[in-house]
């Protein structure tokens, strides 16, 4: 008896070891593909977690919606069926946190520099933690890169878009941007972009080049036109009541473990969009169009009406402190 009750123990004991040193998975879930910007500094996450956490980590990429496409995703991340995403800005104004549009106003930002000073400053941490009521921790931005513009027809004045079936975000700052335009914005989850080009359901589409390239868009588009007209950027976030939860020790290594994935996230993004573009180029399907300094001015003043449309929902106050952090 003595000696059964000894083997229970033993085996209790046993059990309690190796569930404690089970490691602590995080699924992180996005919808680009693995060679882009984002897709690339989420497994240089992947790695620097788990060598920092000495494998208490392990991560799970999930890349190209393989669990959830744009409008699942963050349902998905507050109920806790994955803990990490890294979705575009524009994804939190559907969510009810309006402010984050602002990174979808047409020429906001006039340069990178212009951006960083925003997302690292006081602005860009203030943003995040408006996230926190909705269950959401933000860990840091990404960056990708400024949009261009393509179609199967040459895009050049404002006026070239006037009835086109342009695929947006669901934002509601980019559909002012398409209408102001004379376009018809039509909401897609990037997933199904590619086929709805293909099949005509829509004309053309907004995108940095790495992501036009990678979706093999370009193949569908006859002509882009590099008109850097708004940005495109992410914010990393994780389920909060997961991230709050995580020993210390951990939730600092992690920290670290985004610093730099954030770090290297940087560094390749306009290197990957450059390659991307000169790619697009090579393969002779796309004309690829560099607007002049008269066509840039034209966009400009087409689409910066939007800005003015957008104070009630953004925030005046917002939008004039990022023009004036932007040196506008």
């Amino acid at each position: 008896m003595k000696l059964k009750y000894a083997l229970l123990v033993l085996s209790a004991a046993l059990s309690f070891n190796a569930s404690a040193q089970a490691p602590i998975i995080i699924k992180f879930s996005h919808v680009v593909a693995t060679d882009t910007p984002k897709g690339q500094a989420a497994e240089r996450f992947k790695q620097l977690a788990e060598k920092a956490t000495n494998g208490r980590v392990k991560v799970e990429v999930y890349p190209n919606s393989q669990l959830y496409k744009d409008k699942e995703e963050l349902e998905a991340l507050q109920l806790g069926a994955v803990q990490m995403l890294a979705p575009s800005l524009a994804k939190f104004g559907p969510l009810g946190v309006k402010e984050f549009e602002v990174f979808d106003l047409p020429y906001i930002f006039p340069s990178k520099a212009a951006l960083y000073n925003v997302t690292e400053g006081e602005i860009g941490k203030s943003l995040l933690k408006k996230l926190e009521p909705k269950g959401i921790t933000g860990l840091a931005y990404w960056d990708n890169g400024f949009k261009v513009m393509s179609a199967n027809k040459p895009l050049r004045t404002p006026a070239d878009f006037r009835g086109l079936k342009m695929r947006i975000q669901s934002s509601k700052v980019l559909d002012a941007q398409m209408r102001a335009l004379g376009a018809n914005p039509q909401v897609l989850a990037f997933s199904e972009v590619y086929q709805a080009l293909q099949t005509g359901v829509v004309d053309g589409t907004e995108n940095p080049p790495s992501n036009m390239y990678t979706q093999k868009m370009h193949e569908v588009q006859k002509y882009v036109t590099v008109s850097n007209h708004g940005y495109l950027g992410y914010a990393v976030i994780v389920n909060k009541k997961f991230w709050d939860g995580l020993p210390a020790d951990i939730r600092t290594a992690l920290d670290q473990a985004m610093k730099d994935a954030t770090t290297f996230e940087k560094a390749i993004a306009q290197r990957d969009n450059d390659l991307a573009l000169e790619a697009i180029k090579k393969t002779g399907k796309t004309e690829v169009y560099m607007l002049n300094a008269q066509q840039q001015a034209e966009w400009r003043k087409a689409l910066l009406p939007v800005q003015t449309q957008m104070e009630s929902r953004i925030g005046a106050g917002l939008i004039s402190a990022i023009n004036k952090q932007a040196g506008k």
